[in-house]
């Protein structure tokens, strides 16, 4: 009956709203009951000569299908308004906040890092409604260029606090927040959906009250809320959950959501979000979390009873729309010839689903075309804090501490014990940031990326060798006129011989590993790369690589998931997969073992299974290395084993290897134990552990030139008597001086260790 008093654009716009707010089970259905009952109504006015515009269908179908054609069913369901996201108290989605309260759960710190940006926003809208405000009482005043030269001072923030929900008491409080107060919950979500230490007590009260039957459901009646996550899409099943469920749970004690939640995505590469938090929490700000305190009612009094004051009018006009919501549909998605042309009714079906068809065409264009840079810049300024020279959009390097011992002749680190290699000129890198998992004794308190796929921009292997020595170069001339540092060494350390592609992350992820190693080792530098053993494909394919290195962190599939913290599902496998792998490379092989007190030191028989199935040359067993205090980690002092401890449970799996494996070396300063195959590196009771790295140098020319393989005993070098366990030095080279700090000293003199 009133499709005779509508418009042609008008009753498109009624269908388009109508798919719109159908939910995802009935999209289809409720798409073709649209144009059955368009086209019905089009007949009726059809006997008067009436057509409609294939541009204004396309127009709308556009605009309905790009918001819910190419979402998931959960996110469909999420974008349906609820009585809760469109009404408040007193049925008015426009009520004036005259407070605004910001509550956070912090545990890295990044929670309160959004929390500060945030307040820091708010406090501008609201600087600029008090603007408004007192413009429409001076319009009512009659002076409209008066109006114009008034000012709001720029530290007016008084309406808004920020609150960490350590120190927040839900239980006495939440209750009496009013319907004036706007609150927003920032709210992040950690290792297997846990909440933030800080917040606790907040979302432990909040679940007990949502589901206690002697809470009345209108406790909350007077909270108007918005909750916003901070997650990683990765961990899919545990995507900001604290705070999805934060949101329900306010919402069953009558809470008023002004929102659906807003999720921030760690993810970088994730298709639905727009680049990381940072980029997700800037899109958010005017489509939902400022939105809120601009008001949306018509104009104000002085603008629709004052005539003549148009400037203030106008001024007022126009701080209004400062959240209005923007189409994004372009005239360039229609065709030209249609944009003026018109469609019979019988062929609207045909336009809807060509309009909708194109709209996929261009979203999954935009998908596969779309590569963004892997550190976003909060991550950028948290790694370089740290000391990290980044490179590109995805690599880095650092200087290791034993880089700088070596400079000044205090000693080399276990690599210089066990294969020989001179610490000053061994470069620290990665080609990749991002990594697979999120371990317990992370030196890097996961302030790096994760991922299960390289879905970032890729930068060339050659200009990350080059960034990466032209920064280790950088940092080593930083020493130049350093007490102690030793200038020959200096001049040495500007010409690295060694790459450790241990620095951080999952070097094996970054696509064009293969080229990076070939210029590695075409540039006179050996390679030590690290991987944790997620990726077997990748291993597979890898050329010779001077040492190759898996991190085996746990012997079963349980303490693996709960100290490595792995994002596959299939870890296990994969992890299994990548031992396997090992047997058929044919250069040196290490399984790194990381011994974390009272979490895997028990495992001896299991670890022993393992060696079976790769069949490693060698074993290092090191103690973890406490970095201090993490709020990304639980471990203490307590976790970390004594050397003695270390040297004990390399004992026990030497013994459990029928007699395949024994004690090669120790580096008793690295906490660090070596494990060798007796059969391979011990050659006339000498063992040869070292490695030649000029041989490998020529065994790897032939290689490239001619094909032919080769394996680990063809550049294998004799071990010296004092990096032997059971020497004297127990690993410290004697060519070096020892230091130690004054602590130190003093607990070994009076211990008699010297």
């Amino acid at each position: 009956q009133s499709a005779s008093k509508m418009s042609h654009w008008d009753l498109t716009v009624h269908i388009s709203r109508a798919l719109q707010n159908s939910s995802a089970l009935s999209y289809s259905l409720l798409l073709a009951a649209s144009v059955v009952g368009a086209w019905i109504l089009f007949q009726r006015r059809g006997r008067q000569g009436h057509v409609i515009s294939a541009s204004s269908v396309k127009k709308a179908v556009l605009s309905s299908s790009s918001q819910m054609s190419l979402r998931s069913p959960t996110t469909r369901k999420a974008m349906l308004p609820t009585t809760s996201c469109t009404s408040t108290a007193n049925g008015s989605v426009d009520e004036t906040f005259n407070k605004v309260r910001v509550f956070y759960a912090s545990q890295l710190g990044r929670a309160k890092h959004f929390a500060t940006l945030l307040r820091d926003e708010l406090a501008g809208v609201l600087k600029q409604q008090k603007q408004q405000q007192q413009q429409s009482q001076c319009c009512n005043g009659g002076d409209g260029e008066a109006c114009k030269s008034t000012t709001v001072s720029s530290s007016d923030s008084a309406g808004i606090e920020l609150i960490d929900l350590a120190n927040y008491d839900p239980e006495e409080s939440l209750h009496k927040e009013s319907p004036d107060t706007l609150c927003y919950f920032l709210l992040p979500t950690y290792e297997g959906g846990s909440s933030p230490n800080t917040g606790a007590w907040f979302c432990k009260w909040l679940a007990e009250a949502a589901e206690d039957w002697r809470v009345e459901r209108g406790h909350l009646s007077g909270l108007r809320f918005i909750v916003i996550g901070l997650g990683n899409s990765l961990y899919a099943e545990n995507y900001n959950l604290i705070a999805k469920r934060v949101d329900e749970q306010l919402t069953q004690l009558s809470g008023t959501r002004l929102r659906p939640p807003v999720l921030l995505d760690e993810n970088v590469a994730s298709a639905t979000g727009h680049g990381g938090q940072e980029a997700d929490f800037q899109a958010a700000l005017q489509s939902q979390l400022l939105d809120p305190l601009v008001s949306k009612k018509k104009k104000s009094a002085c603008c629709s009873e004052a005539t003549g004051n148009s400037a203030c009018c106008q001024g007022a006009e126009a701080a209004s729309d400062v959240a209005e919501d923007h189409s994004d549909v372009d005239s360039d998605h229609l065709d030209e010839e249609d944009q003026d042309g018109l469609v019979d009714v019988e062929d609207i079906g045909g336009v809807l689903s060509s309009a909708t068809r194109s709209n996929q065409k261009q979203k999954l264009r935009q998908e596969a075309t779309t590569r963004r840079a892997m550190v976003t810049p909060l991550v950028r300024k948290s790694l370089e804090k740290q000391g990290y020279r980044l490179i590109g959009s995805h690599s880095g390097v650092k200087l290791c501490r034993w880089t700088k011992s070596m400079l000044r002749g205090r000693g080399g680190c276990y690599k210089h014990a066990f294969y020989g290699i001179a610490s000053h000129r061994c470069m620290e890198a990665t080609p990749s940031l991002a990594c697979a998992n999120k371990c317990v004794f992370c030196w890097r308190h996961h302030t790096n990326p994760v991922g299960t796929e390289w879905r970032w921009l890729e930068d060339p292997p050659d200009e990350i060798l080059s960034g990466a020595l032209d920064a280790h170069r950088r940092m080593i001339r930083e020493f130049r006129g350093v007490p102690g540092v030793m200038p020959e060494r200096i001049s040495e350390g500007m010409q690295p011989r060694h790459c450790a592609l241990s620095l951080v992350g999952e070097p094996i992820m970054y696509p064009r590993i293969n080229q990076l190693l070939h210029l590695l080792h075409t540039s006179g530098i050996s390679s030590f790369l690290v991987t944790n053993a997620q990726f077997p494909e990748a291993m597979r394919q890898l050329p010779p690589v001077t040492q190759l290195y898996v991190s085996v962190d746990a012997a079963t599939p349980d303490s693996l998931k709960r100290i490595d913290r792995p994002l596959f599902k299939d870890f296990w496998q994969r992890f299994i997969d990548c031992l396997r792998a090992m047997r058929d490379c044919g250069q040196r092989t290490v399984y790194r073992l990381t011994l974390v007190k009272a979490w895997n030191t028990e495992e001896v028989q299991q670890y022993a299974k393992l060696v079976d199935l790769g069949c490693p040359d060698f074993i290092e067993v090191k103690g973890v290395t406490f970095c201090g205090d993490s709020k990304a980690s639980q471990l203490t002092m307590g976790n970390v084993p004594w050397h003695k401890e270390v040297v004990q449970f390399s004992q026990a799996l030497a013994d459990s290897l029928a007699n395949q494996y024994d004690i090669a070396c120790e580096h008793e300063h690295s906490n660090c134990v070596l494990l060798a195959n007796k059969r391979k590196f011990l050659v006339n009771n000498r063992w040869h552990t070292w490695i030649d790295y000029d041989r490998f140098e020529q065994l790897y020319g032939r290689f490239v030139e001619t094909g032919q393989r080769f394996n680990a005993a063809d550049y294998m070098a004799e071990t010296p008597e004092w990096a032997v366990y059971g020497s004297a030095e127990q690993g410290f080279d004697p060519n070096e001086t020892r230091f130690r700090r004054r602590a130190a000293a003093a607990a070994a003199a009076a211990s008699g260790d010297y």
